[in-house]
């Protein structure tokens, strides 16, 4: 039963730290009318609780593998009272900072469940899990629509102050219902790290991850007050505007963890790079407020889809060191959220526009598409290299002459010979004479007809013993049909007294 409840209990988890993490973003035109904030310092209000709620993904990634989600987010939920009640007396911009620093508390929970759920299920619906899991990036919606609505009625200290129940209650759930017999991981961290660090895939994904969540969080806080200051909305509307992106998002989230178990997870990020690329060039040429919604939430709907797929893949290739990775992963993803808002900022003040900064976006974008293009192609040749060498068979390559140009280990293990040995020699070394010159030329022209043969050759091993293979050989041509290189596989079977007959 526990176990059972624990994607349902992790997601609403998250949807409440997630809706801490945005409270000042959220309020912020309503704490602008109470607290004197400078123009040019409103997107450091912003983005300072996702510093920390970026950095702490790494220890909290970590430690849950150790002590596990439950104590893990009941400490985190304990934490947060403290920086909620000091924002709700706050009176100066420096408490707002002090306060909104510790509020990334609420966001930094996010790599607890992506770490500790997997645990619970197949590979195959990892995917769709921390997709659902991610779902409650839903809190930030819940925060930018609900925050303003209540704030109107009791104002915003007040509504700060109910934020302090809905932790106490969820702290009090996971004590309760959190599983105590998770299965813990023990490695120390530093480990984990030089265990993780040289591998390029943890910093592509941490790439893409920075653009993807990062153009999620940034949009997050970075869309109530602008739509409030640039389009003259009003305050309600516009965190209306904002949740309605933030649910497009989080809905979304799900559906590319599901596309990412059923369909190549690299392919579907093409598409989402793709799209970001384009929307952002869309909002570079600062159009109506119709053709700005457009492209928000085609930002939306690709960044979403996009940040489900990367987490199918962490735990896909860093199976045993996911804590540490998902740290990393999602605190690249949360810096993302960081930088876009001030960027914005600084090139406004410069320019009067935010259309060079939104164009620098698509240019990242178009950069990552390109990397996931590459990033693909290397997965592919990778895992042919992955098949030629552990492979069972035996496996001959040569150019269409008939040079060898490489061979398998179980190409060496079964005749003696080393690929040093054989490169650039013909496949005549390992003859065993038993075969007339008809049966060659049969064979060679079987081959030129069709461009393959199969069948029992009599070849003899490094030291002499001859033994019996069952092999096929392939021509391989290029566009034109021309013959670039012949491939041979084969077994061993000899028969072998008493035994039958084996293979490699």
């Amino acid at each position: 039963m526990v176990k059972k409840i624990q994607l349902p209990l992790q997601t609403a988890n998250l949807i409440v730290g997630f809706m801490v993490w945005v409270l000042i973003s959220s309020l912020l035109p309503f704490i602008r009318e109470d607290i004197s904030i400078p123009t040019e310092k409103l997107a450091i209000v912003t983005a300072v609780p996702i510093v920390l709620g970026s950095i702490l993904r790494i220890p909290l990634g970590y430690y849950a593998n150790i002590f596990g989600a439950r104590i893990i987010f009941f400490v985190s939920f304990i934490a947060l009272l403290f920086p909620v009640f000091y924002i709700s007396a706050a009176s100066t911009f420096m408490d707002l900072i002090i306060g909104g620093i510790f509020l990334g508390i609420g966001g930094a929970v996010f790599s607890v469940g992506v770490t500790s759920l997997p645990k619970y299920y197949p590979k195959e619906k990892h995917g769709l899990v921390n997709g659902i899991y991610g779902a409650g990036n839903i809190g930030t919606a819940i925060s930018t629509f609900a925050a303003p609505v209540v704030a109107t009625q009791i104002g915003w200290s007040a509504t700060v102050k109910l934020y302090l129940v809905l932790l106490l209650i969820f702290a009090v759930l996971n004590f309760v219902w959190g599983d105590r017999k998770e299965i813990k991981m023990k490695a120390p961290i530093v480990e984990q790290i030089k265990g993780v660090y040289k591998n390029e895939k943890l910093w592509f994904f941490s790439l893409f991850y920075f653009i993807t969540f990062g153009s999620f969080v940034a949009f997050t806080v970075f869309l109530p007050n602008f739509l409030v200051t640039f389009f003259e909305l009003e305050k309600v509307d516009a965190g209306l505007r904002t949740a309605g992106f933030i649910a497009v998002a989080t809905f979304l989230r799900p559906v590319g963890g599901w596309l990412a178990d059923k369909f190549q997870p690299l392919i579907i990020l093409m598409f989402c790079f793709a799209g970001l690329t384009g929307a952002a060039i869309i909002l570079a040429f600062s159009p109506s407020i119709p053709l700005y919604t457009v492209g928000s939430m085609l930002i939306a709907t690709t960044a979403g889809i996009g940040n489900g797929v990367i987490f199918k893949l962490v735990p896909f290739y860093f199976n045993k060191q996911a804590g540490i990775v998902n740290g990393i992963v999602s605190m690249m993803g949360g810096l993302g959220g960081f930088f876009p808002p001030l960027l914005l900022s600084v090139i406004h003040s410069i320019t009067g526009s935010y259309s060079i900064g939104f164009m620098a976006f698509s240019q990242v974008a178009l950069v990552s598409l390109v990397l996931v293009i590459w990033l693909y192609y290397m997965d592919r040749v990778s895992t042919a290299a992955e098949v030629f060498n552990n492979t069972g068979q035996g496996i001959v390559v040569t150019d269409s002459t008939g040079t060898i140009q490489s061979v398998n280990p179980a190409f060496t293990a079964l005749t003696g010979y080393t690929e040093q040995e054989v490169i650039g020699q013909n496949p005549r070394i390992l003859s065993s004479g038993r075969h007339t010159t008809d049966f060659y030329t049969t064979m060679w022209s079987q081959i030129g007809q069709k461009g393959i043969w199969s069948g029992e050759i009599w070849n003899k091993k490094k030291n002499g013993e001859e033994y019996l293979e069952l092999i096929s050989i392939s021509a391989i041509t290029d566009e034109s049909g021309e013959v670039i290189r012949y491939v041979g596989t084969f077994t061993d079977i000899t028969p072998k007294k008493g035994k039958g007959n084996w293979s490699f």
